[in-house]
């Protein structure tokens, strides 16, 4: 993972387009390839990002942007899409790299590894013929929570969480890339299933093709609260 603290501008082209104006900003580059953009503010959530599969290029900057102070030119294209993000550096605080290694993966709490049991019991909660093919479905990346296949055989990532945000989005997104790729699974559609989910996490599975799935808890559980559990 490198590390960047450096006074630079952003931009984003393509299926939206977005400016960042020249600020000092942490510039994240993982080793799965994904730039993450942030501020010293706004909590964990990065101003913009770019997430794999994507690739890292350097530029020398145009006659222009030299003139202006530009002293080096990041850009950053999303394999599939063609999505860029072009980074504009005009001093660099601080720069380092370091070796992480294989993270154990997150600890999931009593609830959220309830939800995980519970659907994977009730399997149908998914649709009618659904069968579960594994729990922890293991990926280069660590373990998509459920796997399962429809009535028609076709493979369903599913991706639990308590409280469903962008990031949990992000996360299945990236399993679905790894998982597509297994002609045993192809074509392969993910579900986030969560007791609560964000409005922006909503709409942003579903621009991707990912269906929700609302759970309720204590009815699955065996506790009648009358909540629907499918929207």
């Amino acid at each position: 993972m490198r590390l960047v603290i450096a006074r630079c501008s952003v931009d984003y082209t393509g299926r939206l387009n977005a400016h960042l104006p020249l600020a000092t900003r942490l510039l994240v580059h993982k080793g799965d390839g994904s730039l993450l953009v942030h501020s010293d503010g706004g909590s964990y959530k990065p101003l913009n990002w770019m997430s794999p599969p994507c690739t890292l290029t350097t530029e020398e900057p145009g006659e222009e942007e030299a003139s202006a102070g530009v002293i080096d030119v990041w850009r950053v294209t999303h394999k599939k899409t063609g999505d860029a993000l072009r980074v504009q550096i005009y001093e660099v605080l601080h720069d380092s790299a370091h070796e992480l290694g294989i993270d154990p993966g997150l600890q999931k709490d009593g609830v959220e590894a309830d939800l995980q049991r519970l659907l994977a019991e009730q399997v149908e909660l998914v649709g009618e013929g659904t069968t579960l093919v594994q729990r922890e479905y293991p990926t280069a990346i660590g373990p998509v929570d459920l796997m399962v296949r429809d009535a028609e055989g076709r493979a369903i990532a599913i991706e639990v969480k308590r409280r469903g945000d962008i990031d949990g989005v992000e996360q299945l997104t990236r399993y679905l890339d790894l998982l597509g790729r297994d002609p045993h699974l192809s074509p392969i559609t993910g579900i986030f299933a969560a007791q609560e989910i964000k409005p922006q996490a909503r709409v942003l599975a579903e621009d991707r093709g990912i269906r929700c799935l609302v759970l309720d808890y204590d009815e699955m559980k065996g506790i009648e609260s009358g909540i629907p559990r499918l929207f």
